[in-house]
């Protein structure tokens, strides 16, 4: 009986024994899987493009700026023509050759957090400038909400039945959007803006319904301010002349005179909380033009109120009838531009030669 006992107590080590080596092997075997398993998701990782959306993956440039360190961009772009204070607490850097192209990239914390663009020659793949509205639409399908969550913090913008025509907000990716501008007179695509979710957030270019905290924006004090509102002025004259370009019309010349008419009545606007052509004392563009001592043919005037930035409130006015002619007047020689807050003017002059 010892005997076979002896034997039984022996088979059974035998038998554990062994599946106690298969195990060992099946387990070395599913590690070995799961790191080629990991490796060639780390492979896939690195390989694959940085932003997707909906139908399409974004192979342009100018998309992946976003997140990159300001060492690269100023290695690869150069010296930035300015560099101009936003409402929002990032910097501007502009690159610009004054007619054909215009880039700005918002930098703050030394990264590149949002990029608005317009013009020729700009890597935008798999969409480009001039593109239809139809033909972008199908790319990237545009909806009447669009949400985003951080944490337990939820977040829905809301598009107006005239935002979904003009500016139709897009989801990139978990923390990056984009905004398509559209000419609604040609049906085309006029300009882009990619921005980070806070970035976005800080904007609210749309209704947003949401649940948690909004990020603060920065409290400026009056010398920020005055250099946020010179910004805009270069910014909604340089993006005015892309446009000009765009339609083959003659760039406009800078006048200063007129900028600080123009600045004037943007500053009375918002300090009397109206909105007009005519200024409270009845006084309208001519009366205003006057104190210049200026000689000029003819004049046209440009209003805007509330737009988060003078890109949006240059884009305003291409889909206005009456502002667009003015932006886009055969005539026009000059261009003073004046912005206070947020309010804008234009005051465009036809000089004599």
């Amino acid at each position: 009986m010892r005997i076979l006992r002896s034997l039984v107590l022996l088979t059974i080590v035998v038998i554990l024994a062994f599946y106690w080596i298969e195990q060992d092997e099946l387990n070395s075997q599913e590690k070995v899987e799961s790191q080629a398993v990991e490796k060639a998701l780390m492979l896939q990782a690195k390989s694959a493009p940085v932003l997707t959306a909906s139908k399409q993956v974004l192979q342009g440039d100018l998309y992946h700026w976003i997140g990159k360190p300001i060492e690269e961009l100023e290695q690869e772009m150069g010296e930035p023509v300015r560099k101009d204070l936003s409402a929002y607490g990032y910097i501007w850097w502009v690159y610009t050759n004054e007619s054909d192209y215009y880039i700005q990239f918002g930098i703050e914390d030394d990264h590149v957090q949002t990029i608005y663009a317009i013009g020729n020659g700009l890597s935008l793949e798999p969409i480009q400038l001039g593109a239809s509205y139809e033909s972008i639409r199908e790319e990237f399908p545009f909806k009447e909400e669009v949400g985003y969550t951080d944490g337990y913090a939820t977040y829905t913008f809301r598009m107006t039945a005239e935002d979904m025509i003009q500016r139709p907000l897009v989801k990139i990716s978990d923390d990056l959007f984009m905004q398509f501008y559209f000419d609604t007179f040609t049906n085309e695509l006029s300009s882009v803006r990619l921005m980070e979710a806070d970035v976005l957030l800080r904007h609210q270019p749309y209704e947003v319904v949401y649940r948690g905290p909004l990020p603060a924006k920065p409290d400026l004090t009056d010398n920020e301010w005055s250099q946020v509102e010179k910004g805009m002025e270069q910014q909604i004259f340089n993006i005015s002349n892309v446009l000009r370009n765009r339609f083959d019309k003659s760039s406009l010349e800078w006048e200063e005179d007129v900028s600080g008419v123009a600045y004037n009545h943007s500053k009375d606007m918002n300090d009397n909380n109206y909105f007009s052509h005519y200024s409270l004392n009845g006084d309208g563009l001519k009366e205003r033009l006057e104190i210049t001592g200026l000689l000029y043919i003819s004049a046209g005037e440009n209003i805007a109120a509330q737009y988060p930035d003078a890109p949006a409130a240059v884009e305003g006015w291409l889909n206005s009838d009456g502002h667009r002619e003015a932006l886009l007047q055969e005539e026009y020689t000059h261009l003073g531009v004046g912005v206070y807050r947020f309010y804008y003017t234009q005051n465009f002059l036809a000089k004599p030669m």
